[in-house]
Formats: structure tokens, sequence, C-alpha cells
């Protein structure tokens, strides 16, 4: 413990709300790198699973769930009381991250959490249209909030893993794309957007795959209705059964048959059905060419928004992004089950631990391509063992989460009065200097594959090999 840094000191309460996998792991990170008083923090959550461990560490627990009838009345004194500023972590699922940000930015209080999170029934509410349930229209709300109160404490939105530190990774990968290049540029600056999208636009990047591949492997096989995965199955649930999403690239040419645009002036395009019912051709290191799910995540249209260059109005270049997700095998069979349900999730839910899993690692980074390069991956290849040495109560996926939110935390106290904030517009090689101890290898990878490469194979495709790196040769019909 005396080897690790102190990287800040926290001088006011600390609440996290909600204490799951991404809580329990996040709570010794927190121990070992700032200076706070653990009198000062409390953990709320609606159920008591964890509580051993934050009994074994003296931090007090309030076994309540947060409503929208009660959370001001519940968070309120405690980021107020005893002086200092207060330091909010939301963690929890259906907690309203809007609502308790409004509430954190009154009290004057630092805000971060790992997803834009709606209260309870969201996902499931058939009185939206399919659009009103997408992650571009929750994004909107934090933006709209944004607009409306411009200035105020450090409130982070979205600073997991993904979303989170692959905005972080996007940026060091267009770094080393354009050394590998020999390309003659100044890096810009953390505050230069503009900058930074005429850099992807220079290097010539067509896309973005957040491309992903767990190979955590459980000691025991899954049983029939259970979902089983490595992290937050309620979490993994909801945004399983929200549209497909994905920022819409200017290289595109034809828009799917079951794609809608939520807005023609930032094209993100949203499909006529689920993103754990939409698979896409992709790349990892590991598993080469493979299947992912087409998940939505807020990145997916944060990514894009930021790289997009426009001359006046008129839209010049834009990526195309998003979600290239292959879960560990026993959440694959899950959402195989659910679907087969007709999207009716099992009653049993179970995130596997760091002591049920044998081997394997979670691979999550970014694959940029398009480029004279043809495709690079940058990112994590975090193994379930190097995790156990590093920390605990957490497995490969957790700790690439619990990593970030740490990263996060760091940037917010340093930089407490930014207003709202995503990853995509913080100092990356700050906040990756503070992750990159906990992410296992962190290399970067040239591909000749294209979703192109062995097709047409046995049977006849409506494929497009003018350019194979249109959406209509990615995604799987």
């Amino acid at each position: 413990m005396a080897d690790w840094p102190i990287h800040a000191k926290i001088d006011g309460p600390i609440v996290m709300i909600g204490f799951g996998s991404i809580g329990r792991g996040t709570l010794p990170l927190l121990q070992r790198h700032f200076a706070f008083d653990q009198s000062r923090m409390v953990v709320v959550a609606p159920d008591d699973e964890g509580r051993h461990i934050l009994d074994e560490h003296g931090i007090r627990f309030m076994h309540l769930g947060l409503t929208p009838e009660n959370y001001r009345e519940v968070l309120t004194p405690l980021l107020t009381e005893g002086g200092g500023q207060g330091f909010c972590v939301n963690l929890a699922v259906e907690v309203s991250s809007l609502a308790v940000m409004e509430l954190t930015m009154e009290l004057g209080a630092l805000y971060l959490d790992t997803v834009v999170e709606p209260w309870p029934g969201f996902y499931t509410d058939a009185s939206l249209t399919v659009s009103q349930r997408s992650n571009y229209a929750l994004r909107e709300t934090i933006l709209d909030l944004r607009r409306r109160q411009p200035h105020g404490p450090t409130t982070i939105s979205c600073c997991g893993a993904n979303p989170g530190m692959v905005s972080w990774f996007v940026k060091q990968a267009l770094v080393n794309l354009a050394g590998d290049l020999g390309l003659d540029y100044s890096e810009p600056g953390p505050d230069d957007r503009m900058g930074w999208a005429r850099l992807m636009q220079l290097i010539g990047v067509k896309g973005i795959h957040i491309a992903e591949r767990d190979t955590q492997r459980a000691k025991y096989p899954k049983k029939m209705g259970v979902f089983v995965n490595t992290w937050s199955v309620n979490g993994f649930i909801s945004e399983g059964v929200q549209p497909a999403e994905l920022g819409w690239g200017t290289h595109e040419k034809v828009l799917p048959p079951e794609g809608r645009t939520h807005s023609d002036i930032a094209p993100t395009i949203y499909l006529m059905r689920p993103g754990a019912g939409t698979r896409v051709r992709s790349w990892t290191p590991t598993a080469q060419s493979q299947l992912g799910f087409l998940i939505t995540h807020d990145e997916s249209v944060s990514i894009a928004d930021y790289f997009t260059v426009r001359k006046s109005h008129e839209l010049i270049y834009r990526p195309t992004v998003h979600y290239a997700y292959h879960p560990a095998d026993d959440a694959v069979l899950s959402l195989d089950e659910m679907a087969g349900r007709a999207w009716q999730p099992q009653r049993e839910h179970h995130i596997l631990d760091e002591n049920e899993i044998v081997d394997g690692t979670d691979e999550l980074g970014v694959l940029l391509y398009g480029h004279a390069r043809n495709a690079y991956w940058y990112g994590s290849q975090l193994s379930i063992e190097e995790t156990r040495a590093l920390a605990p109560y957490q497995n490969a996926t957790g700790l690439q989460v619990t990593s970030a939110v740490l990263a996060g935390m760091v940037w917010a106290l340093e930089n407490p009065k930014m207003g709202i904030v995503e990853p995509d517009e913080m100092n990356y090689r700050r906040c990756l200097e503070t992750q990159l101890p906990y992410l296992g290898p962190v290399n970067g990878y040239y591909a000749d594959w294209t979703p192109l490469t062995g097709r047409p194979g046995l049977f006849p495709e409506d494929i497009d090999e003018t350019d194979p790196w249109q959406f209509t040769n990615v995604i799987v019909r």
C-alpha cells in the first residue's frame, strides 16, 4: 500500500451511490490514492450484499434506495455536512444522473458517473418512441443542462472504461498513427476540439470500433435461467434492449434499411432493433476477426460529435463510431437465452467475481480504420491473473472501469471548476497516466483485416466491394 501514490486530497464528504461490482472495486482504489477522512465517506445502496466489505473498512452504509421523491432529502445533508467540497460518485443503476447532477451543482459538490442513467422504467416504457429510449436522448438531457448551466463544479458524465477510457485511447491512437505515418503536425491541446478533429481527418480515419473481446472463463458452466456476466447484469440488459446506435460518418453511402436518424445536424443513427440483437464484424488482437454486438453506448455519440469538422453549417468530416462487443462466453449464452424469451430477462442474475474465474482477458480498445495503414487497434489487454495481483474485489472487466473512475476523480480534483464535461474533453495524457498502472499490457496493433476479408464465401452477399469500410459490410444481416 505504501508504494501507491497519493494523487489528491478530498477535504469534504464522499458519497458513493451504489455498491455493486464497480462500487466494491472502486473503494480500495480510493483508499490507496486519495487522502481523505474515512469517517466522512458514506455508501448509499438499495441492497446490502457488499456491506461486509464496508464494515471491514469502517465505511458508513445507508441501506436505502434513492427515488425521485427522496434523493434530495437524503443526499443534501450527506454532501454538505462537516465543511469542504463534497464529491458524489454515482455508480448505481436506476438513479437519475440528470437529477443528481442538478443537485450536486446546486450544492457546489464534485460529481462523476459512468453512464447517463435514468429513473426506473425508462428502458421498457412502451409509451416512448424508439428514439426517445436511446442513449442519444439520454445524453441530450445532460447537454441541455450544460447549456442552461455552463459553469459550476466539475461534473463528469460517463467516465468508466467505455464510455470513458476509450475516448482517451482514441487520442493516444491518433498520436501513434500520426507518428507512424510521418505526418508533420503539432499535437492539439486538451481544449482544442477542432484541432483533434482535423488531425483525425488528416490521418484519414473513416471510423472507429470500440472493439472488445472478453475471454474470462468461469469455473462452472452457466445454468439455464440465470443471466451471467462479468459486470452489472442490470446495466447490460438495460443497454442491450435499447436500440442499436452509432455515430454516422461522412464516408457512408447508404443508410441501413432499419436505420433512422436522430438529427441531421450531428448525424447519429439508430436501428429499429435492439443492440443485443444486432451483430457487427470487427477485429481484436487475440480473437482476430470476430462478431460483436452493436450495443448502444454514449461514446458512440460523443466521440463522433467530438471529431466532427464543419465549415459554417456544412458537415465536412465525421467518423462512424460504434461499439463492437463480444462479452464473456457465459454472457453470450445469457443473451441468446434472453432473446429466445422475447427479450424478457432471466429472474436470476449473477456477476462473476475474481474467485469464480479460471482464466481469461478483457481485451478492450479502439479500432481506427480506413486510413493509409488500413486498421489500428489500441487498448488494454488485462488478464484476471494481473487483476488479482493489482486490486481486490474485482475481475479484469471491473478494474478497467474502476481505474477510469479513479482517473476521472483525480482530474476533477485538479480541475474543480469545469462544469459538465465528457471524457473526450478531458486531458487524455493525465487521465491515462493515472490509469495505466491498472490496465495490464496496453499496446497497439496494425491489421490488414477488413469486413470483406474472406467474403463472399459459400453464399452470395450484398456487399460493397468498392469500399470495405462501408457499414453495409460491417453489419451482419
